[in-house]
């Protein structure tokens, strides 16, 4: 048993870095070049929808200079990556509040989404600037922004609204760097999700990672509902 859509809590870029003596910007730097082998390692094992959190809402509280190297490594592998992924078939899409990231991101995230829209062979979703309950604050608002009766509202037209719109729940959520917490990470889409900790930190994280998580899934009795006692 595979999980259709996984999604990926990057943890432990910093203490990465810290162990190696390194900036904390050389550790982010490591985690965007893990993307790739993941990815790759995924669509290898016959997943094809991931979502990543690389910047939560609450990320902004951090050192301005940290937040403005995210912020610049995000634009480099954007410009970067796009032709590859579009040519591998690949969809991008990114998910949070757009509206406060710079001009200059907002742009190229726009560019990539659009050129990718069509594709179908897999889908990578990035949240930036992303939190859970600002999602689901944000699709309230936009259904009342469209005169949807809010008293007759459900649990498929919400979902539908949320900014992962379309795409399957995630089964399995992996948070590297041995912490257990979700971190307001699709707190809706993951309700009945698998959650695997490992104590890998993300730039360490790579295909044997991988595969113990899927065999973790595989050996998962899944329950969809309340608790049985």
């Amino acid at each position: 048993m595979l999980p259709r859509h996984i999604g990926i809590i990057m943890d432990g870029n910093g203490r990465w870095a810290r162990q190696r003596g390194l900036l904390r910007t050389d550790g982010h730097r490591a985690g965007i070049e893990t993307i790739r082998k993941v990815m790759e390692a995924a669509d290898h094992a016959g997943v094809h929808h991931l979502t990543l959190y690389a910047f939560s809402t609450e990320n902004w509280s951090r050192p301005p200079d940290e937040v403005a190297a995210l912020m610049r490594l995000f634009e480099e592998t954007l410009a970067k990556e796009v032709d590859e992924l579009h040519a591998s078939g690949v969809q991008i899409r990114v998910i949070g509040r757009r509206q406060e990231l710079a001009d200059g991101l907002r742009g190229l995230i726009d560019d990539a989404e659009r050129r990718t829209a069509a594709n179908r062979t897999g889908v990578l979703c990035v949240a930036i600037n992303y939190g859970g309950r600002a999602e689901i604050v944000d699709a309230v608002r936009s259904l009342a922004e469209t005169g949807e009766d809010l008293r007759r509202l459900d649990e498929s037209r919400l979902a539908a609204a949320l900014y992962t719109g379309g795409l399957p729940d995630p089964d399995l959520i992996i948070r590297t760097a041995g912490e257990r917490r979700m971190s307001n990470f699709l707190i809706w889409q993951s309700a009945y999700a698998e959650l695997h900790v490992t104590p890998a930190l993300w730039p360490d994280f790579g295909s044997p990672e991988l595969e113990v998580a899927l065999r973790d899934f595989a050996a998962r009795q899944r329950r969809f509902g309340g608790v049985v006692g």
